[in-house]
């Protein structure tokens, strides 16, 4: 990491955490694993995109002052590149899973209860809306409007897939758990109960560790 990088302050549950540019980046890169192995959109994690971005702009001025020929100025860039990519993956990722499931994202922003967080950074809701709005609009141009009067309406929820919350994801546990309830594979087998070892790796129903993943007990590889 390039000097004089700075310390990162996330709010959690109203207290201020403070991380060091290190566990910052661990931070996005168990952001980044676990979008892109979910099936389904994650809570936003806008507090850490905004302080990564800040430590990117704080590495890119300390390697302005760094000669040019230096080793451990190339190996800086190297890590500024790496960053540059993790972050770019996992808000890449976001937006397909918006543009994949939008009215889905939308109703469940809707609907989420008052101290819930939101799936949604302000930037990705104003394009979720957007992008809905387009949607209907495209189609109202180019078939409703053809259509018989009570043909004219269409429900985005009913037509758009919703993410498969039954697809299986491998996970390593962060914190051991007790008392896992597993749903049944065949209509022969019954509910069970597991308990995840620290550190041990399962293959499993991702609704089944969904709130695992959203506590950060678990983590998708």
């Amino acid at each position: 990491m390039a000097e004089a990088e700075e310390e990162a302050g996330l709010e959690s549950e109203g207290e201020e955490v403070v991380l060091t540019p290190a566990q910052l980046i661990q931070h996005l890169e168990q952001a980044w694993m676990n979008e892109k192995f979910s099936p389904e959109l994650l809570e936003s994690k806008s507090e850490i995109v905004e302080c990564v971005i800040e430590q990117l702009e704080h590495m890119e001025e300390n390697l302005k002052r760094t000669k040019g020929g230096d080793l451990k100025a190339s190996i800086h860039r190297m890590e500024v590149e790496r960053i540059r990519y993790v972050l770019s993956s996992y808000l890449r990722s976001r937006i397909r899973k918006i543009e994949k499931y939008f009215p889905h994202v939308l109703e469940k922003e809707k609907t989420r209860t008052e101290g819930e967080p939101s799936i949604l950074s302000p930037e990705e809701f104003a394009f979720a809306k957007e992008y809905m709005a387009n949607t209907e609009a495209h189609l109202k141009n180019v078939a409703l409007k053809h259509m018989p009067p009570n043909l004219q309406k269409v429900d985005l929820l009913k037509i758009v897939p919703k993410p498969n919350l039954d697809a299986f994801v491998f996970l390593r546990v962060k914190e051991r758990q007790e008392n896992i309830l597993v749903e049944p594979e065949t209509d022969e087998q019954s509910e069970y109960v597991i308990d995840l070892d620290e550190d041990s790796q399962h293959l499993i129903r991702y609704k089944t560790i969904a709130p695992l993943v959203a506590s950060g007990a678990v983590k998708l590889i």
